[in-house]
């Protein structure tokens, strides 16, 4: 008689394949994201970029911004800058174009709020120190002529646009107009006086900007400062100024 097993065997059927799908059914293979890059959903990659550069300049300064710095702060992967802006110098010089642009535009702005000639001159003053004062990363950028490409069509059209306005308000004030082919055959006293009001104004910028006016500022009446001080600077240089 034979022996029965112990164990109960159960006995599957077995597993039905499926049958495979056809390659073009197939999802395609997920890639492999690098370590350090997040997936990027805010718009536009390029001006994302700058931005991110700006925060990175108007916070740690120009020897802080580097291309693997503005990666990390638009939360993209090492390699993107480089592939929109070619190195770094590139960045610098959109950003500075970015800084130009602006830059003309508050001035342009200010003169439009004026209608007498020097008024239009001393507001656009105004204006140049008051773009330094809010973006000083911005404004010591577009005049590192050793860190940016001034040949750069952006940046070139930004700066170009920004000495013509510059030379307008200069023109007003002396009643000639130095716009167009007037402003490309300057005479020696035209010249003169745009280098004159730009130096004056640059200069004030550059020394407010280093702390270099706070032995003056200190020592002013109390209520007075470095608005008033610009004002009083300005109407000591132009002839028969407005009250």
């Amino acid at each position: 008689m034979a022996r029965t097993s112990r164990e109960t065997r159960t006995i599957r059927p077995a597993a039905r394949r499926r049958p495979a799908k056809p390659a073009a059914e197939r999802p395609a293979p997920r890639r492999r994201r690098p370590a350090g890059e997040t997936p990027y959903h805010h718009g536009d990659l390029h001006d994302a970029l700058l931005a991110a550069g700006e925060r990175v300049l108007e916070r740690d300064g120009l020897a802080g911004l580097t291309l693997r710095a503005v990666a990390r702060e638009a939360g993209v992967s090492h390699a993107a800058p480089t592939h929109h802006f070619g190195d770094l110098t590139g960045l610098l010089s959109e950003l500075a174009a970015i800084g130009f642009r602006r830059f003309n535009e508050a001035m342009i702005v200010a003169r439009n709020s004026e209608t007498h000639p020097l008024m239009k001159g001393m507001a656009n003053a105004k204006a140049y120190v008051a773009y330094a004062q809010a973006s000083p990363g911005m404004y010591g950028l577009m005049f590192r002529t050793e860190r940016i490409d001034m040949s750069r069509p952006s940046l070139h059209e930004a700066a170009t646009a920004s000495f013509a306005g510059l030379a307008s308000a200069v023109g007003a004030g002396r009643n000639e107009k130095l716009t167009g082919e007037a402003l490309e055959a300057l005479s020696l006293d035209q010249a003169a006086a745009i280098a004159r009001a730009w130096s004056l104004v640059h200069g004030f910028t550059t020394l407010l900007l280093d702390g270099r006016l706070r032995d003056i500022l200190h020592r002013l009446p109390e209520g007075t400062g470095v608005d008033q001080l610009l004002d009083a600077m300005l109407r000591s240089t132009v002839q028969r100024p407005p009250t």
